[in-house]
């Protein structure tokens, strides 16, 4: 997508679609003002007919304007001025890219970012536009048989800005939101693939491509018999049951010298059968979701690539499938980490914490400023927090805070939730160090606090997306939710942001 910035009037400026509001009770925004006066009224005549309405997302498509350049003019529903913030903004220019992607329109006005978005700066009525823009676009047809759905023709999105002044931080705000939504698309196709096609092999391919060509991005991609030379008998014991060989992805970007990298390690169970403690069959299907971990990280690293940060970011990811079959690891077996401490596995189901546990411990060798896992990782988060939230878990407040208040920015929200203490006493074992699973009280956390017994002397923090990665029901389908969050913690971090 391109995006440009103009302080021309709306209702001078040549485009295929120009996007304006009004507000509760006919207040017209900015936009749909300069539109009525160029029109000699249109715009109020039509609301007081009852044609157009301020609710919330509420859009109406209007050809042939009067006195306008524009070809089109979709007027939204911005609801109530004093209630028109960041997620609101995003909700009506959800609906209408919606509307414009029914059209031929390769040119949109943004006419919203002259409103007043509350407590939202210029450069992020920038970025949450072209997310939002970005976001409405994405569609999944690659398993799509015969002639597919064309493509959106919208290629370019305009700005409009009071002032020149406003033009850097706009455009910023719009290059960044573009990075976000090309990192977050690809989150969202890897998850949506199926499992027999986004393989552990297929996930390694995608991170060997993305380094293809790029002098600061590498790629290794260890195999079983390396992780097994490495001692790795916690993350092999995941995929024991499966004649899909397991894959260790590791990711370097290096764009910045002499600076200790950010680690994000993703959970990359490319299915989750949940191995000998079966998962029930309904709603199965949705286990190829269970590497949005994985896919979300991979995404950020597009992100980052692509706007070349000046920061160091390393992500690693465990890929397994988590299958049962006579060589399966069976409840009550014991197995060995990297870090050489031992496992009780009183449930294969509890499986994503197998891998990323020696996936930390590989980790070390890279003296992180600080290392973040992001997994689906329990089903108790999603009753804690459901789908609005991911979960964030630390053993440093700064860094929690950090991520939240990062989630808190990016409209990708987080919330905050205890770690060790008195959980840990729920994962004690009459035969290993440890056992996998602590009970149902408290899954979520005794599931981090399990992670935490690997990251001694480490600045970590765990992020639980079972709630937050994908959909179900009319709408299933992932969400490539929390690059949105990850990269604005990087850009806070490498000094990107306005």
């Amino acid at each position: 997508m391109n995006y440009f910035t103009t302080t021309s009037q709306p209702s001078k400026r040549a485009v295929d679609c120009a996007i304006v509001g009004i507000y509760d009770r006919g207040k017209l925004g900015a936009g749909a003002s300069d539109i009525d006066s160029a029109s000699g009224g249109e715009i109020r005549r039509l609301v007081k007919r009852g044609d157009i309405s301020s609710k919330l997302a509420r859009c109406t498509m209007l050809t042939n304007v009067p006195g306008i350049k524009a070809d089109r003019v979709i007027v939204a529903g911005l609801g109530k001025r004093a209630d028109f913030g960041a997620a609101q903004l995003r909700k009506v220019l959800a609906a209408a890219t919606r509307l414009i992607s029914e059209t031929k329109t390769r040119q949109v006005l943004n006419c919203l970012s002259l409103e007043s978005v509350s407590r939202t700066s210029r450069y992020y009525v920038a970025r949450h536009s072209a997310e939002a823009i970005g976001d409405a676009l994405y569609r999944f047809t690659e398993m799509k048989s015969g002639r597919k759905p064309a493509a959106s023709a919208l290629k370019k999105v305009g700005f409009c800005i009071a002032k020149r002044s406003d033009a850097s931080d706009t455009r910023l705000g719009a290059e960044h939101g573009g990075a976000i939504v090309i990192g977050a698309s690809l989150a969202r196709d890897l998850g949506n693939l199926p499992a027999n096609v986004c393989n552990p092999s297929y996930l390694a391919r995608t991170a060997r491509k993305l380094a293809t060509g790029n002098g600061k991005l590498s790629t290794r991609v260890l195999t079983e018999a390396e992780m097994r030379r490495l001692g790795m008998g916690s993350l092999l014991s995941v995929t024991a049951g499966t004649k899909e060989p397991a894959k260790l992805i590791v990711m370097q970007y290096k764009g910045e010298r002499n600076e200790k990298p950010v680690v994000l390690v993703g959970k990359g169970v490319t299915f989750d059968t949940g191995g000998i403690s079966l998962k029930p069959g309904p709603s199965m299907d949705e286990m190829k979701f269970d590497m949005c971990g994985a896919a979300s990280v991979i995404g950020v690293m597009a992100a980052v690539a692509a706007l070349e940060l000046p920061i160091n970011l390393n992500v690693i990811v465990p890929a397994v499938e988590n299958m049962p079959s006579g060589k399966a690891t069976k409840p009550g077996d014991i197995v060995k980490s990297m870090s050489g401490q031992t496992i009780e596995v009183l449930n294969t189901d509890a499986e994503g914490r197998l891998i990323l546990c020696d996936a930390l411990t590989y980790a070390r060798r890279f003296k992180p400023a600080a290392i973040i896992d992001v997994a689906t990782l329990t089903g108790a988060c999603v009753i804690a927090l459901g789908a609005h939230r991911s979960a964030v878990m630390s053993n440093t407040d700064a860094l929690r805070d950090e991520l939240v208040d990062a989630g808190a920015r990016a409209g990708d929200l987080a919330w905050p939730m205890p770690l060790g203490g008195d959980y840990e006493e729920q994962l004690k074992s009459n035969f290993a160090d440890m056992a996998n699973i602590g009970g149902p009280a408290g899954g979520a956390v005794t599931a981090a606090t399990f992670l935490g017994k690997f990251t001694d002397g480490l600045t970590w923090a765990h992020m639980d997306i079972a709630g937050t990665a994908w959909k179900s029901g009319a709408q299933k389908g992932a969400t490539g939710r929390p690059v949105p969050l990850l990269s604005e913690m990087l850009l806070a971090r490498c000094g990107a942001l306005p």
